[in-house]
């Protein structure tokens, strides 16, 4: 009976299949890089079906009809992961182990970590359609870059009834720069630290 109300029909152990597949492909980078460096390169991993209601939500939102059509065809992030990396480089590591899979063709791929968005915004931006026809949503990042992003959600979401909206938005744009140029002197530093112990 669920199913036939479900927004994605009898699709929900499919889109829960293919996210953990995904997962466990993040999850065997991690492990390759701790047996490698000792280190791991994710600081965590969050991932989610999307929910009915919020799915539903998005079909209005777009004016499509709510079917399982839109859900799974026409919207590309019923599977969500959002992968926080604690360097730079670790954020193309985990990129690329996804982006090589066979059973994973790239739709779309948007690295604003080399190419920020105007208000500072960084982040590596994947949707891939796995196993033929189920999409899955991927952001990557730093925690710095997370920590940023939250910040700036937080301030677009709220009632607007401040006159200092402006310069918020100039300094969470400093700050945006400032922490990606921590970011790569932080990988820099990582760097001569695995040299110096595996010269």
């Amino acid at each position: 009976m669920e199913n036939e109300t479900s927004i994605y029909g009898d699709a929900l152990p499919r889109l829960n299949e293919i996210m953990m597949y995904l997962v466990g492909e993040i999850e065997a980078v991690r492990e390759e890089e701790k047996e490698k460096i000792g280190f791991d390169p994710v600081e965590h991993c969050l991932y989610r079906i999307k929910g009915e209601e919020s799915m539903r939500e998005k079909c209005r939102r777009k004016g499509l009809p709510e079917t399982p059509e839109s859900a799974l065809e026409k919207i590309h992030d019923a599977i969500g992961i959002r992968v926080v990396c604690s360097f730079v480089n670790d954020v193309y590591k985990i990129k690329d182990r996804l982006i090589s899979l066979p059973e994973c063709e790239i739709v779309s791929e948007k690295d604003y970590i080399r190419h920020a968005k105007s208000n500072g915004y960084r982040s590596y931006h994947l949707i891939l359609k796995v196993r033929g026809n189920t999409h899955a949503e991927i952001q990557l990042r730093t925690i710095s870059m997370d920590t940023w992003a939250a910040l700036e959600h937080h301030m677009t979401y709220k009632k607007h009834n401040s006159g200092a909206d402006e310069l918020i938005y100039a300094e969470l744009k400093r700050c945006a720069d400032e922490l990606a140029s921590t970011d790569i002197t932080m990988q820099t530093i990582k760097d001569m630290i695995y040299e110096n112990t595996h010269s």
